[in-house]
Order: C-alpha cells, then sequence, then structure tokens
C-alpha cells in the first residue's frame, strides 16, 4: 500500500507531538513552553488527519500532504530549540514525517 510508510510516520510524529505538549506542561518555566505546546497540539491535529484521510485511500490529498510537512517542520523547528529530551524527540519524529511526506510525493 502507497499510504503504509506515511500512516505509520504521522502516527509516531502524533503521539510524539502529544507527549510533549503533556510533557512541557510539567517543565518549571511552562510560560517558555507555550509556543512549544501550542505548535506541538497543532502539528498532532494536522497529522491526524491526514492519517485519517489517507486510511480512507481517497486519492486528492496532496495538497493536505504539502500543508502537513509545513507544520511538521515548524514543529521540528520549535522543538529543537528547547534542550528537553521530550522536545529533541518529537523534533526528530517530525522530521521522519517529512521524510515520509516527501517520499510519498515523488
Amino acid at each position: 500500500m502507497r499510504n503504509e510508510k506515511l500512516i505509520h510516520a504521522l502516527g509516531n510524529c502524533i503521539n510524539h507531538c502529544n507527549y510533549c505538549a503533556d510533557a512541557c506542561l510539567d517543565e518549571d518555566d511552562v510560560k517558555k513552553m507555550t509556543t512549544c505546546i501550542r505548535t506541538d497540539k497543532v502539528c498532532a491535529e494536522v497529522c491526524s488527519a491526514l492519517n485519517q484521510v489517507l486510511a480512507t485511500n481517497y486519492g486528492n490529498v496532496d495538497g493536505l500532504v504539502r500543508y502537513c510537512i509545513e507544520v511538521c517542520n515548524d514543529c521540528a523547528d520549535e522543538c529543537s530549540k528547547h534542550d528537553h529530551d521530550h522536545c529533541q524527540k518529537c523534533a526528530e519524529a517530525c522530521r521522519h514525517c517529512v521524510d515520509a511526506c516527501q517520499d510519498y510525493l515523488a
């Protein structure tokens, strides 16, 4: 299935973004994590939407895939600014998702 690799990468990204957002709430200076939390939540939602659409095997998804690339890049950039392990792992999952999206579009 053409969608399988991307669906797995999306699921991984969703999980890392949700975990990161929750873990950010436990950091000492939560105010410094506000942008990270918001970006994590949006990234998880966009990846979830794309995941659901791909599961239906609907054909016209390239625009959503491109938007997912943008949001995942934003999330990776934001998370990589923070030294917390959960942020670094989230950034890595987002970059992996970007790669899978780009492979899907190729």
